[in-house]
């Protein structure tokens, strides 16, 4: 079982397989350092697409040479984006990366119904996997960056999503906790019945390999000594690999709050495509840059 995002690295060099990474206008400079450290370990080839001036003056002044790189000039974020989706979709590029680019336009590109990555039929959905200094493994969390309010069937396809992730780093059966204010069934929160509908789907095993119990506080979810105290008698027993949340407005403030405050690290990635499309807040840091590549290999 891969505990950190440390040795999350070392899978993937152990693989020892190199990916081609497509960069949507890539002139930003933890997006570009990133991309310089995944190149030297051997685990990318990049490419890099935007005003070739300004992502040259950015490698220069972070002492990285540029020529390690395949540039590709363009004019502007929609059209850098258009041509990092178009290498992955003819196989010149494994996984898209966006940079500087905002996330609507670049997401617009990737879930275009003639030109974009989806699969068929499929439910554009991100699962992060997060390094929190004050727990003992990696937690797993989506829904944090696309879906505003997820319906039955979008938190069921979040849930089958972050199961398979959690399964590449090794957690055969993960446990899920479904993320509510508290663990009390309550017809004002709507989420209750999506989650008891959820639950009896894991119990006859319709959404499989997992162990699964919601509504859930975070407390409940993560923490054994609020289970004693509560006296709640859940599965997933304060020890929850996976955070499903029931909505954007929930989920994102929680991880970016982990991120400032707590100096959390992560590595997410986008699901429901045809390649990992890596999707990061243009103010993450350099190392979590990194590690979402890193497991963008590890996906692909």
């Amino acid at each position: 079982m891969i505990r950190t995002l440390e040795q999350m690295e070392e899978k993937v060099l152990a693989l020892k397989k190199k990916h081609y990474v497509a960069v949507a206008w890539a002139q930003d400079t933890n997006t570009i350092c990133a991309i310089n450290k995944a190149v030297k370990k051997g685990i990318i080839e990049a490419i890099l697409i935007g005003k070739l001036s300004e992502i040259r003056k950015t490698c220069k002044a972070a002492g990285i040479d540029d020529k390690i790189f395949t540039l590709v000039e363009s004019d502007n974020e929609s059209q850098a984006s258009s041509e990092a989706v178009r290498l992955a979709k003819t196989g010149e590029a494994d996984i898209v990366m966006k940079g500087l680019v905002g996330t609507d336009k670049f997401l617009k590109t990737v879930m275009d119904k003639e030109k974009g990555l989806m699969l068929p039929d499929s439910v554009l959905s991100y699962v992060c996997a997060m390094q929190i200094p004050a727990y003992h493994k990696l937690l797993f969390i989506t829904d944090t960056a696309v879906i505003p309010f997820p319906n039955l069937d979008q938190k069921v396809a979040m849930a089958r999503y972050a199961i398979e992730m959690a399964q590449k780093f090794g957690i055969k059966k993960p446990k899920i906790a479904l993320i509510g204010a508290s663990e009390k069934m309550n017809r004002h929160f709507e989420n209750s019945v999506d989650y008891s509908i959820m639950c009896k789907m894991a119990d006859r095993n319709q959404i499989k390999n997992c162990v699964m119990d919601g509504p859930l506080d975070i407390f409940l979810a993560c923490d054994k000594k609020s289970i004693e105290i509560k006296g709640v008698d859940s599965p997933v027993n304060g020890d929850a690999d996976i955070l499903l949340f029931p909505s954007l407005e929930s989920s994102n403030p929680f991880y970016k709050g982990l991120m400032l405050f707590a100096k959390s690290e992560l590595a997410g990635l986008i699901r429901g495509t045809e390649k990992p499309v890596v999707v990061m807040s243009r103010s993450e840091s350099e190392l979590s840059k990194y590690y979402c590549i890193v497991l963008s290999c590890l996906m692909a």
